[in-house]
């Protein structure tokens, strides 16, 4: 079976100010560096708000909604923005992300990466941050659980910033195992190893700057032995790819190549556990090193895929 990569256009309508982080560049630089691999590509459609509101309540909804500018940015934070195009765009992430479990599970598709943006990983249920809106890994592990009725789907992020925001989401979750490697101290200073959510089904492993791949590797060995025991029955990634050594916003020396291997061990965890692979990009902010990794880690789903 081959991989889907899940995308749309409307990710190029969430526009940030001049010098964010967040640009429309990173989602050029990553379909630039999938264009010539061979991908089943479906549309990634809006989601429906059945989808969002497993994880974010009705008055979250209308207050984003109602915060859309007609021209220009609305600040929700000092990091997060609001455009025209901002709901469409995460509209699409959070759909993307469903529409992939709903193909992993229906055996259309061996795995998926959806390539979307705004990320996900820091929106809280209430709360707006980090650059995201919607929960995008969290609503997916919620559609495999309540609309698939699987009994354990683990989530696992390896941006080098906490998802403090699928940890919010699924920290009451006994079905969902949610597991971070980051960086700490660093934004948005969450992820103690003391976090282990309200069944213990959280583990956060944080990581000192200048931690180099060896570490990372090391890292996710442990984070799947723990994944293992819970026997989840599908995988969803939050593929942040700014651990990498060139990027401006963290201090960890991964390469391309720490992104593979990674992402090769949560292969082979799923491939035992006859459990599929949904990825969603979230973070990675050198474009060079963001398209790089990205197509890396799509280079061993396919290859996990055959």
């Amino acid at each position: 079976m081959t991989t889907a990569l899940f995308t749309h256009p409307d990710a190029e309508r969430h526009i940030t100010p001049p010098g964010h982080p967040e640009q429309v560049a990173r989602y050029a630089a990553v379909m630039d560096a999938l264009e010539a691999m061979d991908l089943d590509r479906r549309e990634a459609p809006r989601a429906d708000e059945a989808d969002l509101l497993r994880c974010h309540p009705q008055s979250y909804l209308d207050r984003i909604r109602a915060a859309i500018p007609g021209q220009g940015w609305q600040m929700l934070d000092t990091d997060t923005h609001l455009s025209p195009g901002s709901l469409d765009a995460a509209l699409r992430g959070a759909g993307g992300a469903v529409a992939a479990v709903d193909a992993v599970l229906a055996g259309k598709v061996a795995n998926a990466f959806v390539a979307m943006r705004p990320p996900g990983h820091h929106a809280e249920r209430e709360t707006p941050m980090g650059f995201c809106l919607f929960g995008n890994a969290a609503i997916a592990a919620k559609r495999g659980l309540d609309h698939h009725g699987l009994d354990r789907v683990a989530v696992l992020d390896f941006d080098v910033h906490h998802g403090n925001g699928t940890q919010d989401l699924l920290w009451d979750e006994s079905r969902a195992f949610f597991a971070s490697s980051h960086q700490m101290p660093l934004y948005p200073g969450t992820g103690a190893v003391t976090e282990q959510g309200a069944h213990g089904q959280v583990m956060n492993v944080p990581l000192r700057a200048g931690s180099d791949g060896a570490a990372g590797q090391a890292a996710w060995r442990d984070i799947l032995a723990r994944a293992r025991d819970f026997k989840p029955q599908l995988v969803i990634v939050s593929a942040g790819f700014d651990a990498h050594a060139a990027d401006p916003l963290a201090q960890l020396n991964w390469t391309e190549g720490d992104f593979a291997a990674i992402t090769r061990m949560i292969c082979e965890l799923a491939a035992d556990l006859s459990a599929p692979v949904v990825s969603c990009l979230e973070g990675g902010y050198d474009l060079a090193a963001l398209g790089r990794s990205a197509r890396a880690h799509v280079h061993v789903l396919m290859e996990a895929g055959e």
